[in-house]
């Protein structure tokens, strides 16, 4: 991922409104907050969650213990195949809205685990 993005994870300070703020700044979109860094993430959709949008995450594998996958505004049962995908990589992966996605997101940096989080964006 060579693309502009925040070299650090950071807390989601807010939300909604089709964006994010973070680190002072703020972005109009979903975020990829990876070990590495907060990261632009073309996934407007939960029919947009797939092998190509997950592979940052499972190219870090060794540095994650956990995935959140914030869904927006609505819940969705992720594929079985994806959650034997996630199994087989070691990574936990918890499904749910952004918005308490957000919040564990921040709780689990905080207690320094090992946590990433694909926030889809909504209103």
């Amino acid at each position: 991922m060579g693309d502009p993005h925040l070299p650090q994870q950071v807390v989601i300070d807010a939300h909604g409104e089709g964006g994010f703020r973070f680190g002072g700044m703020s972005h109009r979109g979903s975020l990829l907050c990876l070990p590495d860094g907060v990261w632009a993430w073309p996934v407007a959709t939960t029919a947009a969650v797939t092998d190509e949008a997950l592979s940052p995450i499972f190219a870090r594998a060794a540095d994650l213990d956990f995935f959140l996958l914030g869904t927006g505004s609505e819940p969705w049962m992720p594929p079985p195949s994806l959650r034997v995908r996630f199994r087989e990589a070691n990574i936990s992966l918890d499904v749910m809205a952004t918005g308490p996605a957000v919040r564990t997101y921040n709780v689990m940096l905080l207690e320094g685990r090992r946590v990433a989080a694909g926030l889809i964006a909504h209103d």
